[in-house]
């Protein structure tokens, strides 16, 4: 029996499709580039913003007869049993795969932010956890974990990574960014994707590009930055994710720079994105984005239009489901208002990723392949890995830490037993089970509390709530400071609680008009520390908060950003003395509440001076972090060199153990400019190397600056290398210098592109 041409796969995919194409109708190749979200509330409130508004009415039996481009969250809308929903959708594709012509198969796609966002799927640390524990392989781990799991449900496409640099703390989606350097997101980011991607799962960066620098860090605010803002610091995660990580969709972001929105803008997803960088793959829209540009941005008059636009501007997909891609557009096709091409260039794109995926083989098959556990041994264990790597310890300055075993502890807070304090807002017990009351978690998710009195069964643990996360209510504090009179010591885990829109202190569209500790936390503290009883301080936030006003006051100081289902053994773990910390700050720490609401990457005046009396110095900066244990950096390699504008240097440093436990120290290198023909930020990171080292033991590293890393954007808009003085600084943060290697680039200035170097190549070796 012959096949026809495009269900050969014996045939390049470019042939495959271009046969297909040439036998659709308008209509079916329309259908290829929205999703439909079964089972999305079009009443009350929902998963996404203004998803009653924007949820189109559709027959679901007629629809699929077209065909359809994607399935929006089967298994991230309702809980529905990980075995159950495998097989449902599977039953899902051989009803679209029998109604259409050509039996082509959606794309199902879903969350991932932080583990599958399923029901009873491993919730992993957030991604600014993962930034904090500064191990690319750890998180690429993850990510192929997480991949396997998509896949073994049907699932081809995820929702992530995040690579938007923070900005400003306040905005309420940094939980789930990596932090506030691009260097880091963007080598964090690019693991993460090669892990999913290694699953066969398409990655999809996000918010491409400039959402976190929205103003006021109001969700989907208008973005002022500025050109050379956005080359140097918004894109580069995004570039380094397709070139190293090899992401293949990339997601617009809701958001407009200077008036105009992403999701019309050419230059951003065709001219920069496809023409420059070479990407080849599906964009698709944020939820509901195409329709925004009718209703919220209000550069369409009607629904035809903002498919015009989005389409002209490179939008391959509209999700979450259609509402201008269907009708709308077919219409304006038809009555010769849209161009017919975009459609087909659109589909082209879309056919090309499902031909990859295999969708377009005859033996393609939707059931799972064997059972489905999406939160096995194994993803647990590495959970735990990842949430203890990435706990910091802020501040310990009379070793009041690790606790003592058979101690008496006053555990305060109100997120000391509440499971949900270890959750960021894409969890799926914190993204969707707040809509089902009553169903369980579906995963075990020891508190902090719990696991202390686990950790220690030899103390003595009383506890006290003392107050709501972000209530005005103080009547607990009376039983709380009596608890903590009556202890040796008292442990305060306080911080966020995550949610969406409002319902949480942390999590998308929970912005925040400064970085005070929620509701009446902070006066909590203040009664606990006036007891005179040693205080410890166990923050689990989705920001960092200002602790300016306790310095000093405090016994310790522990951070954890959302640490997953592990997280509490894992802090209770650093508390106890069995965890030895070795998290770094993916961001700033700011002294006071409002005098620093931006971050590290400052130029000279953007630093403490005497023309302003506000201080945005930070209390902690980015890249700081403790140890139970000692490290000495000796024998560096470092000489003055001249070295030409396209030319390389190494530098080295012996890392050495000096204290009686093993401990991870993060080596890292930052890059300061004296002179250049644009400001520059004083400091930036473009290397880091995390060692593991036994006591006693050494490591070598050396690592390979190219001149690559110091191009920037010039005043004439492109990006090149400019010949003159530089300092590479050997750090243990952005501030604490141990060693700087003075170098001078010679020769001419050199432009540089895509090809250029992204990354600082380390070298470890025994010492």
């Amino acid at each position: 029996m012959t096949i026809a041409p495009w269900r050969d796969p014996a045939l390049p995919a470019d042939a495959r499709v271009a046969d297909l194409l040439s036998r659709m109708t308008l209509e079916e190749k329309a259908a290829q580039l929205y999703g439909v979200w079964v089972g999305a509330a079009t009443d009350g409130d929902g998963v996404a913003p203004l998803q009653r508004e924007m949820t189109a009415e559709y027959d679901w039996d007629e629809l699929i007869t077209r065909g359809l481009g994607q399935l929006t969250r089967p298994f991230g809308t309702a809980p529905v049993d990980p075995a159950l929903g495998a097989q449902a959708l599977a039953r899902a594709q051989r009803r679209i795969t029998a109604a259409g012509r050509f039996g082509i198969p959606a794309v199902a796609h879903e969350e991932c932010l932080a583990g599958f966002t399923a029901w009873r799927a491993t919730a992993y640390p957030v991604p600014l956890a993962w930034g904090a524990a500064f191990d690319p392989a750890l998180v690429e781990e993850m990510g192929r974990r997480i991949g396997h799991d998509l896949r073994a449900c049907g699932v081809h496409q995820g929702l992530a990574p995040v690579l938007d640099v923070v900005r400003d703390p306040r905005w309420g989606r940094v939980e789930e960014t990596i932090g506030e350097d691009p260097y880091l997101v963007g080598t964090i980011g690019a693991a993460y994707v090669r892990g999913l991607e290694s699953a066969g799962v398409v990655a999809t960066l996000k918010h491409f590009a400039g959402y976190a620098s929205s103003a006021g860090a109001r969700n989907l605010a208008p973005v002022r930055a500025g050109v050379r803002e956005f080359a140097d610091i918004t894109l580069p995660p995004f570039e380094m994710a397709l070139r190293e990580g090899g992401a293949r969709s990339v997601m617009a972001a809701y958001t407009e720079t200077d008036g105009v929105p992403v999701s019309a803008d050419p230059d951003l997803l065709t001219e920069l994105l496809r023409d420059a960088w070479g990407f080849t793959g599906t964009v698709v829209a944020d939820y509901f984005g195409v329709g925004f540009l009718q209703t919220q941005h209000r550069v369409a008059a009607d629904e035809a239009e903002a498919a015009h636009r989005a389409l002209a501007a490179g939008i391959d997909v509209e999700l979450p489901t259609l509402k201008c891609y269907g009708t709308p557009l077919v219409t304006a096709v038809r009555e010769g208002r849209v161009p017919q091409a975009l459609v087909d260039r659109a589909a082209r794109r879309v056919l090309l990723q499902k031909c990859e995926l295999g969708l377009l083989d005859e033996d393609w098959r939707p059931e799972p392949a064997g059972p489905v556990d999406l939160d096995s041994a194994e993803n647990r264990a590495l959970a735990r890995r990842l949430a203890e790597e990435s706990v910091v310890l802020l501040d310990n300055p009379d070793g009041l830490l690790p606790l003592a075993p058979d101690t008496r502890i006053a555990v305060v807070g109100p997120r000391a037993a509440d499971a949900l304090a270890m959750l960021g807002c894409y969890s799926f017990p914190s993204h969707v089970l707040t809509h089902h009351p009553g169903t369980p978690l579906g995963i075990e998710i020891p508190t902090l509390l719990e696991s202390l009195r686990a950790e220690l069964p030899d103390a003595k643990v009383t506890f006290a709530e003392g107050c709501g996360v972000d209530d005005p209510d103080t009547g607990g504090f009376a039983e709380a400071v009596a608890r903590t009179a009556e202890a040796d010591v008292c442990v305060a885990v306080l911080g966020d609680r995550a949610g969406l829109f409002g319902r949480g202190t942390s999590g998308e569209g929970c912005d925040v008009a400064d970085l005070r500790l929620p509701g009446v936390q902070a006066e909590l503290l203040d009664r606990l520390v006036a007891t005179g009883v040693p205080v410890v301080l166990v923050l689990l936030t989705g920001r960092p908060y200002a602790l300016g006003r306790r310095h000093g006051r405090l016994g310790a100081v522990v951070q954890a950003f959302f640490p997953g289902e592990e997280g509490g053994p894992a802090v209770a773990g650093v508390l106890s003395g069995r965890v030895n910390p070795a998290g770094r700050l993916p961001v700033s720490v700011p002294r006071v509440p409002g005098g620093q609401p931006w971050t590290y990457l400052q130029p000279p005046l953007g630093l403490a001076g005497e023309v302003s009396s506000l201080d945005p110095t930070p209390l902690y900066p980015f890249g700081h972090g403790r140890s139970y244990t000692a490290f000495t950096w000796a024998d560096v390699h470092a000489p003055e060199a001249e070295i030409p504008t396209d030319g390389s240097y190494d530098l080295s440093v012996t890392v050495r153990n000096t204290g009686d436990r093993a401990g991870a120290e993060v080596v890292q290198l930052y890059l300061h400019d004296p002179v250049a023909s644009v400001t520059r930020p004083d400091v930036r990171l473009i290397g880091y190397q995390r060692v593991e080292l036994a006591p006693g033991a050494s490591r070598r590293l050396t690592f390979r600056f190219h001149a690559d890393l110091s191009s920037f954007t010039d005043r004439t808009g492109a990006r090149v290398v400019e010949p003159g003085d530089l300092e590479l600084r050997l750090a243990a943060s952005s501030t604490d210098v141990r060693h700087t290697a003075r170098i001078r680039l010679t020769g001419p200035v050199r432009a540089v592109g895509t090809d250029r170097r992204l990354r600082c190549e380390v070298f470890e070796h025994l010492d």
